[in-house]
């Protein structure tokens, strides 16, 4: 009977037609239950362009000259750039891409970090990584005689191989290359505990030592006869004219 009454009494009531939503309303809904997908996606693809952009060296001018730095710290960075601006000073552009660029790799034994065994582990790999691949053809050592006896990959100043055990004429100091100890390298500044540190490139780099690398094999750096002509024009005080 509760049913029959129902129906009698809501005979002529008629449910109220669906209400069109405005663009705006429909964009706000989609976004409600698809920002994440978004957010996400989004993320997700700055990552894997990241990724891209690295890994095709887009954005970095490809080195004609690599030199690789072993020593007990890392170079201050205004250092590190001013080694960069004097290789190219001498060298010629030898990849054919207009501009004449160095890169130096830095291999620190410490890096002024509370795990020192670690840093000096992963720098030890990376250098190995480099003369692996013959990345670096100059080098930048503190310590000449300790490398090559570790590595035994450097070869005498006049680019002859040096027999097993012998160091002797295979390095010699920045300051004492005229074309190099020369040059007008301005300061570095750091900040190193708070405190602002400045002084000269070139007293930076003076006492370190300055050698090339041999090779045994036919396996080579890449543009190695402009490497080997860069060294000449080091080794011979610069370019004259």
């Amino acid at each position: 009977m509760a049913s029959e009454y129902l129906k009698w009494k809501y005979r002529d009531v008629r449910p109220d037609a669906p209400r069109e939503l405005t663009a705006a309303e429909k964009r706000k809904n989609w976004w409600h239950y698809h920002k994440w997908h978004i957010i996400l996606g989004g993320v997700l693809l700055l990552a894997l362009a990241d990724i891209g952009w690295h890994a095709l060296g887009s954005g970095e001018v490809p080195p004609d000259y690599q030199i690789a730095y072993v020593g007990a710290a890392p170079l201050p960075s205004d250092t590190a750039k001013a080694v960069e601006t004097a290789f190219a000073a001498f060298g010629e552009d030898a990849n054919g891409d207009g501009q004449v660029a160095a890169r130096l790799n830095q291999y620190p034994r410490s890096g002024g970090s509370a795990d020192a065994a670690s840093f000096a582990t992963a720098a030890e790999v990376r250098l190995i990584g480099d003369l692996e691949k013959c990345e670096s053809f100059f080098f930048l050592l503190d310590d000449f005689e300790t490398f090559q006896r570790s590595y035994d990959v450097l070869a005498k100043l006049d680019g002859t191989l040096p027999a097993p055990g012998d160091d002797t004429g295979i390095a010699l100091r920045w300051g004492g290359c005229p074309a190099l100890a020369g040059l007008d390298l301005g300061e570095y500044r750091e900040n190193v505990l708070g405190q602002a540190v400045s002084g000269s490139n070139q007293d930076v780099l003076g006492d370190l030592y300055l050698a090339r690398r041999g090779f045994w094999t036919e396996r080579t750096v890449r543009n190695p006869a402009e490497c080997e002509a860069l060294w000449s024009v080091l080794m011979e005080g610069g370019k004259s004219g």
